[in-house]
């Protein structure tokens, strides 16, 4: 039998797991993390043929950090864990309307070695960065793992009835959080490093997006429900023993 102020924390609990999962998902699969903004080009024909080349460039699945850094800093790009975009005229033609064109990383470029000029190979691996671009890659798909599995063990209980693997369920959205914000932090550091090992274009600005909020949510979400799970757990667990206790004397 369960306390109706157990009942009631798990309930919470369940809801805020709910949506800390929804925000990262969301932040995940979206890419407004960061953003840039540039000043506008000028409207010479070199300038214009770099431009070019590098639209060019940025839409190749094979192409440099450095190369889609540059375009990310020059016109307008957005970055994510996924996806990096950046603005472009509608049918190539600098009066056109602008429209965003985004490009997603593969998992070869999510898993690549960062170099300490960024593009350079021959300047060396730079390990923090890429360190730092792996765990924002792993962290974000280790939390929600985490959280399908400790619903996967919250559906076993109530099965049983029984709120002793809660818990285990606490603890697993406890991990769940701390995985979030280190994709937030990682994200960070990560970006202020490309930004001190890359020329930035003079006039530009850049900006935290949405997405890197919601992830940054969630973190806060995740350890709330993961309190509550585990405050109703342990709680229940004395209760039922003094309650033993008490039956044997």
């Amino acid at each position: 039998m369960v306390d109706n102020r157990y009942a009631t924390a798990l309930v919470i609990g369940s809801v805020l797991s709910l949506l800390a999962c929804v925000y990262l998902s969301v932040a995940i699969g979206t890419q407004h993390w960061y953003q840039y903004h540039s000043q506008p080009a000028s409207n010479d024909a070199n300038n214009g043929s770099d431009l070019q080349h590098m639209r060019q460039n940025f839409e190749d699945e094979d192409v440099d950090e450095h190369n889609y850094s540059i375009a990310l800093f020059r016109l307008n790009g957005t970055l994510g864990l996924w996806w990096r975009c950046i603005l472009v005229p509608q049918n190539n033609k600098d009066l056109d309307p602008e429209v965003t064109k985004c490009q997603a990383f593969t998992l070869t470029q999510q898993w690549e070695s960062k170099y300490i000029w960024p593009g350079n190979v021959n300047s060396g691996e730079d390990l923090i960065r890429t360190c730092l671009w792996k765990c924002q890659f792993l962290f974000p798909l280790v939390s929600v793992g985490l959280v399908f599995l400790a619903a996967l063990i919250g559906v076993f209980a109530c099965l049983c009835r029984s709120l002793t693997p809660t818990l285990f369920v606490g603890l697993l959205h406890l991990l769940a959080g701390l995985c979030s914000l280190a994709t937030v932090c990682c994200f960070l550091g990560g970006v202020h490093l490309l930004h001190e090992r890359s020329e930035l274009p003079e006039g530009m600005d850049y900006s935290l997006g949405w997405s890197l909020f919601l992830a940054l949510v969630s973190s806060p979400l995740q350890i709330m429900a993961a309190a509550l799970f585990i405050w109703a757990a342990r709680s229940h667990r004395q209760n039922y023993t003094r309650m033993t206790a008490y039956r044997v004397a």
